[in-house]
């Protein structure tokens, strides 16, 4: 790998991790077709530790709202009393379900997961997984239902309804923003709110796929100075460009739709379709 592969590949999981757009699809696509080997998942699972650095500040706030909150509930023996407690209980418990479902199904998310026909299906799935959200969203803002907003007002059905739609992502192609956002709109949040929760339920899960993917695997990223650059240039271009793209998501949810990345997503599709069919790139990941 060179330093311009590290730097692209950085650059394209900061930006897609938390566009609903998959960032995972994005790794194994752009490679392909400028002509690179494929990063792996053990390489995308560590640069994803830039992406974990860049909720946490950009969520600075919210996150040591959740944490001052659950531990003041566990001292006073009531760690559901307050909407802070609950957010972040629900974040444990949405986290159990990829946990259980990632580690048992860890060799196929390495391997046949990664291959580009089944990046296009789930593409085309979850994108209309993203558009059914909207066109129900829409239905309930013609008939005066307007979505939950704020973290106060979720409930534990939308938190286990994300936490459980978050299993979706271990497949590439389907981007954990677009089906965890989704989902929190389909069960009646608006969508800032349930993009604010999708990336704070994303810091257990991309925390521990990075630190497991790393432990693994750390004598291929660990074992030369020159594999150590290349994880430490993609993780800090991953990190800026991450946060970049968090804050232009909340502000942009605020006030308009998901249907640009709809379109885009199904416009890459095509593209991939193509591509595959033309024999521009082959589906199979390397090993």
């Amino acid at each position: 790998m060179t330093i311009l592969e590290a730097v692209v590949l950085g650059v394209v999981q900061g930006l897609t991790e938390f566009l609903p757009i998959s960032s995972t699809a994005h790794l194994r696509i752009v490679p392909a077709l400028l002509g690179w080997a494929d990063p792996g998942a053990a390489y995308s699972a560590v640069i994803q530790c830039g992406t974990l650095a860049a909720v946490i500040v950009a969520l600075r706030r919210d996150i040591t709202s959740l944490i001052t909150g659950f531990l003041a509930g566990l001292r006073s023996g009531r760690p559901l009393a307050t909407p802070e407690s609950r957010a972040a209980v629900m974040i444990a418990l949405g986290t159990l379900p990829i946990v259980a479902v990632g580690f048992a199904a860890r060799h196929l998310i390495r391997g046949e997961a990664r291959r580009l026909e089944v990046v296009t299906a789930a593409l085309l799935a979850a994108t209309a997984i993203m558009a059914v959200a909207e066109l129900v969203t829409a239905w309930r803002a013609r008939h005066g239902h307007a979505g939950r907003d704020g973290l106060e007002r979720m409930t534990f059905r939308d938190g286990l309804t994300m936490g459980l739609a978050q299993v979706l992502a271990l497949i590439p192609g389907t981007s954990r923003s677009g089906v965890t956002i989704s989902s929190g709109m389909l069960t009646g949040l608006d969508r800032r709110t349930a993009a604010r929760f999708s990336f704070l339920l994303s810091l257990p899960a991309i925390g521990a796929a990075g630190l497991l993917e790393a432990w693994q695997q750390r004598a291929e990223i660990f074992g030369s100075t020159e594999a150590i650059t290349m994880a430490a240039i993609g993780t800090l271009s991953a990190a800026v460009v991450g946060y970049a793209s968090i804050r232009w998501l909340l502000k942009l949810l605020t006030s308009h739709t998901l249907w640009p990345f709809i379109l885009y997503r199904i416009g890459l599709a095509a593209v991939l379709t193509w591509a595959l069919a033309a024999g521009r790139v082959t589906g199979l990941a390397p090993a």
